[in-house]
């Protein structure tokens, strides 16, 4: 058996066989372990398709050697090799973190059930990636979402299960909305490979079917992946569940709900169909521009570090689909890269908050005062975070943001790149009434008088290691910028 020849399907079937085997565990050591190498495995064997498909060219694997269009394909391109690479790299790290977490925020959950949900979650997210097969996106679609909205209700907060809730709700309408788009897509083409579906939608493109199943397409996606005004959902999600949850949830679902987006109406419906005929930017651009600015500002007014860093996601979601509504190559090399680089720095920030949340059992700014004194590192870690998210040089906040900036004086619109960089300073505000409570703010007399204490090792690494990430894709841009290069090369059909 050529072990590499079948990766695609291994990092599928890896996590999938994983879940369940978790239920049978009963030693919460042990569990941890046994997600730890699945995780860990699945990382390793996105690490080699990423290198591969860079090597080589796509990757196209048939499952049962059936052929496609009949069988199921699993295509592995640059786009979403570079993306498994992040969802299992963001998994990899926060794993790490989460005993400590979990033994403090949920003392009474039941381990085995809590890493099975998990690993459902990452299998969903993969083979959402990975699939060539449009219903499969959305059967591992269901099985990443059914499984976040148990994550999220685990919450110590009582308000974690309306927020699972109400989630839940949102989250099936823009699945319905899915599925009636693909079921017309079907219709029209008899097919569900997506590559295939791409040739056959070209002679019927223009018919009323296929426009409603664009139309059905755009509201679901854009429900999913929290563009404004569709976003109801995420600032509780994120707000009430346990920090583990937040920090893997915020770090990768959003994005993996970008690249579906991009890979239909760039891939399927087509550039020209979709943004020259039917104009989607001009719906993409406004509503980016405005949830960037809606997002920063109410941010600047939340008193919850956890609330104001998920309305900064929409804001920062708001950057990527700017890029993914410029309808260039370098404005979709800024998506990618901001897709990247915003999943290193949010799950940073988000993991040093459940750092602060471990030892304070808190994560309103009231309770922050003095903290950079008692917490050092991990303020300092809050800190780096958030220059990357204002987009100061040398952070990866600051490439991306240099890349969409360069994507709007290309299009000659002097006015987005002036709206960008003024988003960026609302940014400062929000950060800086953090560090103004953390640095220059004293502490209540009994919490002075306590002695400084960190958060668990086992917390601080993986904190560190994303916070290293940011520094050091954004000093060395030439790996995460020269793929997001290729992937809006191939995107565009410009690619060699």
């Amino acid at each position: 058996m050529n072990f590499e020849a079948h990766l695609p399907v291994l990092q599928i079937v890896v996590p999938l066989l994983g879940a369940p085997i978790c239920v049978l565990l009963r030693r919460k050591t042990t569990t941890w372990l046994f997600a730890v190498a699945i995780t860990w495995a699945t990382f390793a064997m996105a690490t080699m398709l990423l290198l591969r498909v860079l090597d080589g060219g796509a990757i196209s694997y048939m499952l049962g050697n059936w052929a496609a269009p009949w069988g199921i394909e699993y295509r592995v391109d640059t786009v979403n090799a570079f993306i498994l690479f992040l969802v299992t790299l963001i998994g990899s790290v926060v794993i790490i973190y989460a005993p400590a977490s979990i033994a403090r925020e949920l003392p009474d959950v039941r381990i085995n059930l809590f890493y099975t949900a998990y690993l459902l979650c990452l299998t969903g997210m993969l083979g959402m990636t990975i699939t060539g097969d449009a219903f499969n996106v959305f059967v591992f679609l269901e099985i990443s979402s059914l499984s976040t909205y148990a994550l999220i209700s685990l919450g110590a907060d009582r308000r974690a299960l309306v927020a699972s809730y109400r989630y839940l709700i949102l989250g099936s309408i823009g699945a319905t909305f899915f599925v009636i788009g693909l079921g017309l897509l079907y219709m029209m083409t008899g097919t569900l490979n997506m590559a295939d579906m791409a040739v056959k939608l070209q002679p019927v493109i223009g018919t009323r079917t296929v426009i409603a199943a664009f139309a059905f397409l755009s509201v679901g996606l854009s429900l999913k992946l929290a563009l404004f005004p569709l976003h109801a959902w995420l600032p509780n999600a994120y707000t009430y569940a346990p920090s583990f949850v937040t920090a893997f949830l915020a770090a990768t679902a959003t994005k993996v709900s970008v690249y579906v987006f991009i890979r239909f109406f760039y891939s399927i419906f087509g550039v020209k169909f979709a943004f020259e005929q039917y104009h989607l930017d001009t719906l993409i651009i406004p509503l980016a521009l405005i949830g960037i600015f809606v997002g920063s500002l109410v941010a600047v007014f939340q008193s919850n570090i956890k609330r104001m860093l998920a309305y900064s996601s929409i804001a920062q979601i708001g950057y990527i689909m700017l890029g993914v509504g410029f309808v260039s190559q370098t404005g979709l090399t800024a998506a990618l890269l901001h897709l990247f680089n915003h999943a290193l720095m949010k799950g940073a920030l988000f993991l040093a908050i459940g750092c602060i949340v471990y030892r304070l059992g808190s994560a309103n700014l009231e309770d922050m005062r003095g903290l950079g004194r008692r917490m050092p590192f991990t303020m300092a870690a809050f800190v780096l975070g958030g220059l990357s998210l204002i987009g100061v040089p040398l952070t990866v906040g600051f490439v991306s943001k240099w890349y969409l900036v360069l994507a709007a004086l290309e299009r000659g619109w002097l006015p987005v790149a002036a709206l960008i960089l003024v988003a960026s300073l609302i940014a400062v505000c929000y950060i800086w009434r953090v560090v103004e409570v953390a640095y220059f703010q004293k502490a209540d007399d009994h919490a002075e008088d306590s002695p400084a204490e960190e958060a668990p090792l086992s917390m601080q690494i993986p904190m560190w290691l994303l916070i290293g990430a940011t520094l050091f894709f954004g000093i060395s841009t030439t790996f995460t910028g020269g793929i997001a290069q290729r992937g809006a090369e191939l995107l565009m059909g410009t690619s060699p």
